[in-house]
């Protein structure tokens, strides 16, 4: 309850809040004993004037320090993600890392878009929690039930769900991030796609997402596709023969620095090499952009004992492959069934050479 003060009173209580007590009992005396031969009025004025504004500075210093030293601190707590406190109860690892995971978000403010876009902070937040969720110790059951205690908080706050999508996308779903995970992206999907806070068109473009992720899947037959060889002849995947039931499946673009890079990579392994000559492995590498002339002109820097052709952009136009991020690598069985589905080049190493 807030009350409100006559002017009067609240100037009282201001002047006996910053004048020393000795100045205010000798003010009181002055007044009480009337001694106005050593104070004529102008005097105590001015004396009570000078006292107050001078000591009103001093409390004002100190109060600033003080207020100082409060905001400090509080940049210092904003500075560490505010994880939940975990009950003393809990002395387990297990258990106290099933209570962390289960109210990782419970401190977090997502209406507060100054913590939002501190990168510091919830970027470290979210890099933790995911590291959480896919260290392969918790069941999908409780992958569910963590991921949805994070979408009911940011689903709500408009700038927090515009973060945090894009940032579990960033993650999630780019091959290059050191925590890709198509599985828990897939949750994260259906989730929001429950959402009654996300906008319909926001959630085509989430649902278009999660049915090209769940394409090509490992256990699937891949989709079909026609590729044209260097000489205009007409092929499909399911036509192509496979040595060995391996075949490497490259999407590229020789004019991608990411595709230039893997491309020099398998040129110079002779692990690779062996293998191909051996007859144990084909490899299919599949221009799927537009420009003809730069593909025909870089052909031959590919081996001869590869399979390289261009797809005339049919992949693209029909959303057959997930091709996010370039070059996309996939190992597929002499059915065409997906083992390894747009992992990178080492991965597929360690499947097929070692």
């Amino acid at each position: 309850m807030c009350y409100k003060f006559p002017l009067f009173r609240i100037q009282i209580f201001l002047i006996n809040e910053f004048v020393p007590q000795e100045i205010m009992e000798s003010m009181k005396e002055i007044i009480h004993n009337k001694k106005w031969g050593k104070f004529n009025c102008f005097g105590i004025y001015a004396w009570l004037i000078l006292g107050i504004t001078s000591c009103y500075h001093k409390v004002q210093e100190e109060k600033n320090s003080v207020n100082k030293e409060i905001v400090q601190q509080q940049e210092k707590i904003r500075s560490f993600f505010p994880f939940p406190e975990i009950p003393a109860m809990l002395t387990q690892p297990e258990e106290r890392k099933a209570y962390l995971i289960a109210h990782y978000w419970d401190n977090f403010n997502f209406a507060d878009t100054a913590l939002v876009n501190n990168r510091n902070i919830t970027e470290q937040g979210i890099v933790d929690f995911l590291a959480i969720l896919a260290d392969g110790t918790l069941a999908e059951r409780q992958q569910v039930e963590c991921i949805d205690n994070f979408c009911g908080g940011l689903e709500q706050q408009a700038y927090a769900q515009k973060i945090f999508l894009q940032m579990m996308e960033d993650y999630l779903y780019n091959p290059n991030s050191p925590y890709y995970n198509e599985g828990l992206y897939v949750l994260f999907l259906k989730r929001m796609l429950e959402s009654k806070y996300v906008d319909d068109l926001k959630k085509s473009s989430l649902l278009f997402t999660l049915q090209l992720i769940n394409q090509n899947s490992p256990g699937q037959r891949a989709m079909n596709f026609i590729y044209y060889l260097p000489d205009g002849s007409r092929h499909t995947l399911y036509q192509t023969r496979v040595n060995k039931n391996r075949l490497l499946l490259v999407f590229y673009d020789p004019e991608c620095p990411s595709c230039h890079d893997v491309m020099m990579e398998m040129l110079h392994d002779k692990l690779l090499q062996q293998e191909v000559d051996a007859g144990n492995l084909t490899v299919l590498a599949i221009y799927t952009e537009g420009n003809l002339d730069v593909w025909k002109t870089t052909i031959s820097e590919l081996p001869k004992e590869w399979i390289v052709g261009t797809d005339r952009e049919e992949i693209k136009q029909r959303c057959l492959y997930d091709l996010k991020a370039m070059p996309s690598l996939y190992l597929l069985d002499g059915d065409k069934k997906v083992i390894l589905k747009d992992v990178s080049y080492r991965k597929i190493c360690s499947e097929i050479l070692y």
